[in-house]
């Protein structure tokens, strides 16, 4: 899961959260990692930014915020939620990191789904 927020000035807001908290946090914001209960092994990301007042990033949602949800087989899972008649926003979008979809809950939220990109045997023998 994640959390995206909107700030005036997300730079301050970024070093407010350094200084008070201790979270180092980029122009993307910041990584926080864990393990799986179930499967130790498993490093799970949970990622924090906060996103200037008025950016379109979180449209056609009207909220201040918008939560990220880490999800397995993102394909089924987008098929099943278009037969339940949830609006699915853009197609599955792919990246070296992961896949992305969004999605708009019964509240208008907008709601951000990714499936992080699955290490390969080659790149785990590589480190």
């Amino acid at each position: 899961m994640a959390g995206f927020l909107f700030s005036d000035n997300p730079k301050e807001t970024r070093e407010w959260y350094k200084q008070n908290l201790g979270i180092e946090a980029g122009d993307y914001g910041a990584s926080f990692e864990s393990r799986s209960l179930n499967n130790p092994d498993e490093i799970n990301t949970l990622q924090w930014t906060p996103f200037k007042n008025g950016s379109q990033y979180f449209a056609p949602s009207k909220k201040d915020f918008m939560i990220n949800y880490t999800v397995q087989n993102i394909e089924a899972l987008v098929e099943k939620l278009k037969k339940n008649g949830v609006t699915v926003l853009d197609d599955i979008a792919t990246y070296d990191y992961g896949k992305f979809v969004h999605i708009m809950d019964k509240d208008g939220n907008k709601i951000e789904l990714w499936e992080p990109a699955k290490e390969n045997k080659s790149s785990k023998e590589a480190k």
